[in-house]
């Protein structure tokens, strides 16, 4: 099976650190968030990955091939210098996928899931597409997937032909597909897979699968905003981010359990450093003496924090600086390649 990884979006809502990584390129507890859904992906039994790229398509691209490189996975890059939509994303490699059901997967995203039943069910249920799904989580504006009682799709956002007693659930950025998507797309241009491809498909009579996950049982974020990037570092140091889907690309991977409630990669330096935690040091990463770092603390590859600053809740990434006794909370650090230096602030 093959996949496709949506990389092309500009990540507006992240800056300024999306002004030095794409989304999918973006550290999370000193590793790109492409590997997570990367690893989940390898154990679907995907041979072959393909993304497309626009926003800082040379950064994407290395840090997609070093992680492909990683797995053993061909890599395919299409850059598009216009964007062409998650519609168009999907159209632009199609010689890679024409072949056999694949599976898409947004490049932005944190999702804990187990893919080989749902690729399993996919294939059996012999329709064109299906759409993993979630309850709608609480507060949000999400465009609506509604299903029909037999969890067929009936409407997306508002497109489609609609029907009795709907029910409506939250689109998670997975999608199983087979090539009969590509009868339904235009031959060129910007479209979106939700809005337009997949209401001609469903006016044209293809059946659309709604699976729907239990939130129990799985975990998910977009990180499309400082405040839920935040969030899901915070739920990946206190635990509440099941790591056996990603098993072989865990953040804990060639870490050492501290004398404490950390984890830290063996080239980090800790002089006379106090974690109450949970925390972890990446590789390269340097902590000047008297540091004291509270709970929900990551400091990234290469990243500097200098003699007695105190960290509580706070994730500096990769190549990012705190100064000497600089007291920090609830934000995020970073810098930028010229040496600018960035803290954006995620109060609870």
């Amino acid at each position: 099976m093959k996949a496709v990884v949506l990389c092309a979006g500009l990540g507006t809502r992240l800056r300024p650190f999306t002004s030095r990584w794409p989304k999918p390129a973006m550290p999370l507890l000193g590793q790109p968030l492409f590997r997570y859904g990367l690893q989940a992906l390898a154990k679907a039994g995907v041979t072959h990955v393909g993304i497309n790229t626009h926003h800082l398509p040379e950064v994407m691209a290395q840090v997609a091939g070093a992680e492909c490189d990683r797995l053993g996975l061909p890599l395919t890059v299409v850059h598009e210098p216009v964007i062409q939509g998650t519609g168009g994303g999907i159209r632009s490699l199609r010689a890679l996928v024409d072949d056999g059901p694949f599976l898409v997967l947004n490049g932005d995203i944190l999702f804990s899931i187990d893919l080989p039943p749902l690729v399993a069910a996919h294939v059996a249920s012999g329709a064109a597409a299906t759409m993993v799904l979630l309850p709608m989580p609480a507060g949000e504006r999400y465009a609506a997937v509604e299903l029909d009682p037999s969890r067929l799709v009936r409407r997306i956002a508002g497109h489609g032909p609609g029907g009795p007693r709907l029910s409506p659930w939250h689109f998670t950025g997975v999608h199983l597909l087979t090539p009969a998507v590509f009868d339904f797309m235009n031959a060129s241009g910007p479209e979106d897979i939700n809005r337009e491809v997949y209401p001609r498909m469903l006016e044209g009579g293809l059946s659309i699968r709604g699976e729907v996950l239990a939130p129990s049982s799985t975990y998910w974020s977009d990180l499309g905003t400082p405040s839920r990037y935040a969030a899901a570092h915070r739920d990946l140091l206190f635990g509440q981010v099941k790591l056996e889907p990603f098993a072989g690309s865990s953040p804990l991977d060639g870490l050492v359990k501290g004398d404490g409630n950390f984890h830290a990669h063996p080239t980090a330096v800790l002089h006379d450093v106090q974690v109450s935690g949970p925390a972890l040091f990446a590789e390269g990463c340097v902590l000047g003496a008297g540091v004291r770092i509270g709970a929900a603390v990551s400091v990234g590859r290469g990243a500097r924090v200098g003699a007695g600053a105190r960290l509580n809740r706070v994730a500096v990434l990769d190549g990012g600086q705190v100064a000497d006794h600089e007291q920090l909370e609830d934000c995020l650090v970073g810098r930028s390649l010229s040496g600018e230096r960035w803290v954006v602030s995620v109060a609870q």
